[in-house]
């Protein structure tokens, strides 16, 4: 078994550098949770989960060009009852086409920065 590392030109580095964006082992992509961080490591959409979502999305694209690849996410929100809603809106542009992937969505109490309202890791596999 052999372990790549992938990481995207142009995308902020890993923080503290203790982790992969992602690892492809074989044709399966592992994706590390993904935050509301733009290019240079800033946090996008303070308070705003559209934005969040959108930028979350946008990094998982950036890792896999294809979302459709993806057969399995796990995804966690801060305040679901208030944030949801928005963060459905966004999803269901990224993932429009059946089968969609088998997911898990659970509420957390605080991610690693109280600015984030979302995180989603991915599991994909390439052709």
């Amino acid at each position: 078994m052999q372990k790549v590392a992938v990481m995207p030109k142009n995308y902020h580095q890993p923080v503290n550098n203790a982790y992969s964006h992602a690892i492809k082992v074989d044709n399966v992509l592992y994706i590390a949770g993904q935050v509301p961080l733009d290019d240079q490591g800033r946090v996008v959409g303070v308070r705003d989960m559209r934005k969040q979502a959108t930028q979350v999305f946008k990094n998982i694209g950036r890792i896999l060009k294809e979302v459709d690849n993806i057969v399995k996410w796990n995804g966690y929100m801060i305040d679901m009852d208030h944030n949801f809603p928005a963060y459905a809106e966004v999803r269901s542009k990224y993932f429009s086409k059946n089968p969609k992937p088998a997911a898990t969505l659970v509420e957390v109490k605080s991610l690693a920065l109280r600015e984030f309202l979302l995180e989603i890791e991915a599991i994909a596999v390439l052709d």
